[in-house]
This record gives structure tokens, C-alpha cells and sequence, in this order.
């Protein structure tokens, strides 16, 4: 059986794959096993994105913690940094997030934070998973008053929008910003935010009604946002995911700018403050080529995970460096909050661009990004970890890698959180590279359905 936690949290369709079952399940094992140690009656905070699934899960995931005899807080709609924050700020117990992030809306997810604010570790994870397999066993439930309670609290997002502006206190009075919250979490936090710091703000997809998250907006599709940033002659588009846990930029010209530039960009300008940590950015093994050389030219040191900002992260704690993430958009200023936050990311880049005056198409030519093609296919979700196992796949990758050894590379992994493997390649031409990515999806999707 594969396991139920993914690199990011527990995933799956609201309703036939994440039940009200699995999700009053997950509030009793995880309550249980994040807070066993307190001598004292726990609290955990709760927070969901714009999902019409969301509320369903989690008074399904609050009766589950009240339960085993924890309170819980449930402050609504925020993004999943703000509960990491909230998690610290209020010195509650722990934190979950009811989202899926960038996927679809029929998707929904369960994420659990520490009481320190991060992510849990796979150990954490097996053994709220174990508790659930053995039906809780040897759980005693209370009764009477040692029973939880729920506590309402909606106001409390306007202490994260004030977290924000205080770390990174940039005057956004010189820039015209165009913002997509992609009908998610980030469509009250962010506009305030940017608003209250003086930006010349136009926000779209910032109508969340449980059914467009993600929907043709977003980080996902930016489209509509380089079209938009042209067309207002702004300096600068940002987009954000459902759950604004990530962010990707658009420049004046409408190109877009993604996880790899800017923390070239934002790294580059804390190392000449003296602010990057041991001069090293943490990254990925799907990080553009184009990263690591500009590493090698600004005598930056570039240290290289699995994929995941929690290996990410991992990697950050465990040598104690203070900026990372991926392209795709997650990265994680870990002197400010323990998990990557799309509205931060975004303060940082505007910070840089007030502060040298120079306009984001120049400050991302701080690296060159090399041809790179990404394609996904689409497969079993218990299969997608067993791609290698199948002899015409595994040879057709072998051939690819010959291919382009010595000028590109090839990488396939299955998603953390998707039914999909995904195939990365990168070499000299776009469309030989495109054509090769997309021959291979075809030929694992076509032999693991």
C-alpha cells in the first residue's frame, strides 16, 4: 500500500479520496500524536484556502481534534504561511492547512505544521499514518469536559498582513504592480498588504466562489497577467497559487520570471548586504542549469535536494543557511518564516527593485535560463512510483540520457502530490528537447495505464 502522506501533506478528490472519514481520522491521529508530550490541553490552529471542500473538511478535521481532547481555532480563509506564523506567533501546539494548493478544485489536501511552524518530518507523518491504520488504537477518548472546544477566530489574518509589511517595511509608492491571487487564500492578505505598503495596485481573480481556484489563473497560468502587466504599463506582475504558499513574477515586457530568477535575484542582493547565509542558496534537482553557472560566476555555493521545498527546508535547518526553494515559485526566507510564502517572496523582489531602481527584466539577467522542457504523464497514482520497472520505459530513458550527455540532462520523478510522472529535459535546442520530453510522457503514459 503506498503511503498516505505525499511531499506535501495528505491529497486526493474531496469526497471520494479525502472523505469526511479520512479527514475527522487525520484530526484525532495528528492531534494525538503532535501534542501526546503536553502536560497541558492542547490547541491547534486551523485554516483552509477558497476550496467549497474546505469547510467540509475541516469541521469533519476539528471534530476529529476535539475528540482526542485538543482544542482547535479555526480562522477560515488564509494562506498556508499564515498558519505556519499564527502557529508560532499564538505558541499553539500545532497547525494544519486544508488545501491543495495549485491543483484543480475537486482536489483538496491536509497539511500539518509543528508547534516551531514547520512541516512534520516523514517519521512525524508514519506514525499519525500508523495511528490511523490501527484504528487508534489504545487512544482513550475523553469524555465530559475533557472534551475540545472549536474558538472562531476570522480577524486574526490581519496579524499576518502586519507580520508581513513589518519584515519587509518596503515604499511601494514608486511601482504600479498588477497582482493574480488566483481566486485563493491570497486574494484579502495580499492586496492589503501591497495596498497599506503604497503600491499602485491592480488585482485580479480576487472572486473566490469554491469553484475557480486555480482556474485559467494563477502561478499556474499567466497568461492573462503578462497580457495585463503590458497593457497597464506596470512595472511588475505577481501571481500566487491557491494557497499563496508560492509566487512567480512577470517583468514590464510580459516575460515571465520564475522561482530559479528570483532567488538569483534576491540571493545576489542579500550577499552584497552581507545577508545570504555561508554565501548558499538551497535548490532542487529540477533547477535550471542556468542557476548553478550563475552561482559559479557570483561565488555563490549552490546546494542541490530531491524535489520538495521540505528537503529543501531540511537542508536549510540542518546547515543552517537562510535561502532556498524551487522554480516553480516556493521560496523559503528562512530568517523570516519556516515555510515558503508567496506574498514574502514577493516583498523581497519589490524590495530589491525599490532599492536599486533598476526594472525587473535587467535584474533577471542575473542569470541565463538554458532550454529546458517539462512535461507530465498522466498515470495511476499507486503506479507512478514503479516507472522504472517497466522494460520500454526504462530503456527509452537510458537512450535519452545518452543522448544528451555532455550538453543537457534528463530527470523523471513522479509527483509528490499528483497522479503524474513528470519528465524534465534540458539541452541546446527547445523544440528538439520539447519534442523528446513530450515523445516520453506519451510512452510512459501509454504503457502504465
Amino acid at each position: 500500500m503506498s503511503r498516505m502522506f505525499g511531499t506535501d501533506g495528505v491529497r486526493g478528490v474531496a469526497g471520494t479520496e479525502l472523505t469526511i472519514e479520512l479527514a475527522t481520522k487525520l484530526g484525532q491521529a495528528g492531534a494525538y500524536v503532535l501534542t501526546k508530550e503536553k502536560s497541558h490541553q492542547p490547541t491547534i490552529i486551523v485554516g483552509c484556502d477558497t476550496r467549497i471542500s474546505g469547510g467540509m473538511l475541516a469541521n469533519a478535521l476539528m471534530a476529529g481534534i476535539c475528540s482526542v481532547g485538543a482544542n482547535a481555532i479555526y480562522v477560515g480563509v488564509v494562506p498556508t504561511p499564515a498558519i505556519a506564523y499564527l502557529t508560532r506567533k499564538h505558541k499553539v501546539d500545532a497547525g494544519v492547512v486544508i488545501s491543495a494548493s495549485h491543483n484543480p478544485m475537486e482536489f483538496n489536501g491536509i497539511k500539518f505544521f509543528n508547534g516551531e511552524g514547520y512541516k512534520l518530518s516523514d517519521q512525524l507523518e508514519d506514525e499519525i499514518e500508523e495511528l490511523i491504520k490501527n484504528d487508534m488504537e489504545d487512544v482513550v477518548f475523553p469524555i465530559g469536559p475533557g472534551i475540545g472546544k472549536i474558538d472562531y477566530r476570522f480577524d486574526i489574518r490581519d496579524e499576518y498582513v502586519e507580520f508581513e509589511k513589518k519584515t519587509v517595511p518596503v515604499d511601494l509608492s514608486s511601482l504600479k504592480i498588477v497582482i493574480d491571487c488566483a481566486e485563493g487564500a491570497s486574494h484579502y492578505t495580499s492586496v492589503k498588504t501591497l495596498t497599506d505598503l503604497g503600491a499602485n495596485l491592480v488585482a485580479i481573480h480576487t472572486n473566490p466562489d469554491g469553484t475557480n481556484i486555480n482556474a485559467n489563473c494563477g502561478s499556474t497560468h499567466m497568461d492573462e497577467l503578462k497580457a495585463r502587466v503590458v497593457s497597464e504599463k506596470a512595472n511588475i506582475g505577481i501571481a500566487f497559487d491557491g494557497d499563496a504558499d508560492r509566487m512567480l513574477a512577470v517583468d514590464e515586457n510580459g516575460k515571465m520570471v520564475d522561482g530559479d530568477e528570483i532567488m538569483a535575484i534576491c540571493g545576489n542582493f542579500l550577499k552584497e548586504k552581507g545577508r545570504l547565509a555561508k554565501d548558499t542558496i538551497v535548490v532542487t534537482v529540477m533547477t535550471n542549469l542556468g542557476f548553478t553557472l550563475m552561482g559559479e560566476k557570483e561565488k555563490i555555493h549552490i546546494e542541490k535536494t530531491k524535489v520538495g521545498d521540505r528537503y529543501v527546508l531540511e537542508n536549510m535547518l540542518e546547515n543552517g543557511y537562510n535561502l532556498g526553494g524551487e522554480q516553480s515559485g516556493h521560496v523559503i526566507f528562512l530568517d523570516d518564516n519556516t515555510t515558503g510564502d508567496g506574498l514574502l517572496s514577493a516583498l523581497h523582489l519589490l524590495e530589491v527593485m525599490v532599492e536599486t531602481g533598476k526594472p525587473l527584466s535587467e535584474l533577471a539577467k542575473v542569470m541565463e535560463v538554458l532550454p529546458q522542457a517539462l512535461v507530465n504523464a498522466k498515470v495511476p497514482n499507486h503506479k507512478k512510483e514503479s516507472y522504472m520497472e517497466y522494460t520500454e520505459i526504462a530503456e527509452a530513458i537510458g537512450e535519452l540520457e545518452k543522448k544528451f550527455a555532455g550538453e543537457g540532462r534528463v530527470l523523471i520523478r513522479p509527483s509528490g502530490t499528483e497522479p503524474l510522472v513528470r519528465v524534465m529535459i534540458e539541452g541546446k535546442d527547445q523544440k528538439v528537447i520539447e519534442e523528446e520530453a513530450k515523445k516520453l510522457a506519451d510512452l510512459i503514459q501509454r504503457v502504465m495505464l
